[in-house]
């Protein structure tokens, strides 16, 4: 008998949810999202997902209220895609399932997430041991962990080795443009 595409005979909440963030793209969509990332070539480099999956995996987010888009520009006009409240309220299970990979599959230790407010490692479940609570996703920091490469090779994933909050918008530095500092002050950029 073959899988069917959909869960439709099932009486189940996990299965509905699946219909709308089960595909093996999504998820990972809306972890970026939560990391800051909210262009279109910004998911595109850090995922290395193709262009039509993208395009459709976008489509549906935005179609389930998860993302929303935002005018970022006029002209040409360009948008960014933020992640909703709806959106945000995956946080703990993408917190949950990452601490279950790292624990479960491979052991490493990419990020740490903090509360903002006093640097204390989040709990499983997305608590501060230390304040006794649990810790919106606006003061949860993150911070590059011991395994994560110190040298990636796209700019986005450069750009989330420096310690943030979730959401805030990701400065994700063109391809090509030189790192802040980089040129001593006064050198002749030729």
């Amino acid at each position: 008998m073959a899988l069917g595409k959909d869960y439709a005979s099932q009486e189940c909440s996990i299965a509905r949810a699946l219909e709308i963030i089960g595909e093996r793209w999504t998820l990972l969509v809306v972890r970026d999202a939560l990391y800051g990332v909210r262009r279109y070539n910004d998911f595109l480099v850090h995922l290395g997902i193709p262009r039509a999956v993208l395009a459709s995996r976008l489509q549906s987010l935005l179609a389930e209220g998860i993302l929303e888009k935002r005018r970022y520009q006029e002209s040409p006009p360009r948008d960014e895609y933020v992640l909703t409240e709806r959106g945000v309220s995956l946080w703990p299970v993408l917190r949950s399932l990452g601490r279950w990979g790292r624990e479960n599959v491979d052991g490493s230790l990419l990020r740490e997430f903090r509360h903002a407010d006093c640097g204390t490692e989040l709990g499983s479940y997305g608590e501060c041991p230390a304040c006794a609570t649990v810790v919106p996703v606006s003061d949860v920091f993150t911070v590059p962990g011991p395994d994560l490469d110190p040298d990636p090779a796209d700019p986005v994933s450069r750009a989330l080795l420096k310690p943030k909050r979730l959401l805030e918008p990701l400065a994700v530095e063109p391809v090509g443009a030189e790192p802040a500092g980089a040129r001593p002050a006064g050198a002749d950029p030729a």
